[in-house]
């Protein structure tokens, strides 16, 4: 696992001065139905985020089960040694540091435990987070050398910068009311911007598929109930109008 192992941050708890008034620069629409892109998905998490994050209300068999993975493929590739089938996808931040002298709990690494990302996905959005791993840019002034667009003042460093490399964001023009955000790759990563947007979505559809596994099911199933209501509907009205074509 990289070194630089991802973290969605504290980020998730804090009040996104973007999101809440409707102005995330990216939008992103999810396909939890595209089973190449949540198996891409699944291996950038396992690989850049579980390091900080879980997800605490799946399994990795029922992981393996919905993205057609194989078991063997899951403990090869996406669990952590030691962790079974059966086990909850839990962070493997250890609940303090190594040293014996003064540990430190997760708490103190960031600022505050790094969040479970179960739900994000329902109580922030898809666009949010797409936007959110987009929106890294250079500044000095922080301790990380980066801030975040939608989320101001962000505790975590910008983990996937390796891959998407850095960039500024253009400063708005004096009396400029609306500005529409701007950024501009100054380093570049080991992906092209096109590539680690497909990155970034396959892991954002991971993360909508991982807040509701059922999805997919709930969905097919509401499609057959709504067309058995039309069948039914059609065929109830043909034999009303069977019925009482004598009496009129």
């Amino acid at each position: 696992m990289s070194k630089h192992a991802a973290v969605l941050a504290l980020a998730l708890f804090a009040a996104p001065a973007l999101a809440n008034e409707g102005a995330l620069p990216f939008s992103f629409k999810p396909d939890t139905g595209n089973q190449a892109s949540l198996q891409r998905g699944a291996a950038a998490f396992m690989g850049y985020c579980s390091g900080c994050h879980g997800l605490k209300f799946l399994r990795y068999n029922r992981i393996g089960r919905d993205l057609g993975i194989s078991e063997e493929l899951m403990k090869a590739n996406l669990m952590p040694p030691g962790a079974k089938p059966g086990d909850h996808v839990l962070s493997s931040m250890p609940a303090a540091s190594a040293d014996p002298i003064k540990p430190a709990e997760p708490e103190q690494w960031f600022g505050r435990a790094p969040p479970d990302l179960s739900l994000t996905a329902r109580s922030r959005g898809a666009d949010w987070i797409y936007s959110y791993l987009l929106s890294f840019y250079v500044d000095p002034k922080r301790s990380t050398g980066v801030n975040n667009l939608v989320l101001p003042g962000v505790s975590m460093p910008h983990v996937l910068g390796d891959l998407q490399g850095y960039q500024t964001l253009e400063a708005p023009k004096e009396g400029e009311e609306h500005h529409k955000p701007e950024f501009e790759l100054v380093t570049k990563g080991s992906l092209t911007p096109a590539e680690y947007k497909e990155f970034v979505g396959d892991l954002t559809n991971f993360l909508v598929y991982a807040a509701e596994p059922g999805r997919n099911h709930r969905i097919a199933v509401g499609f057959g109930a709504l067309l058995f209501m039309l069948i039914f509907g059609i065929c109830a009205y043909l034999l009303k109008v069977e019925y009482w074509k004598d009496v009129h």
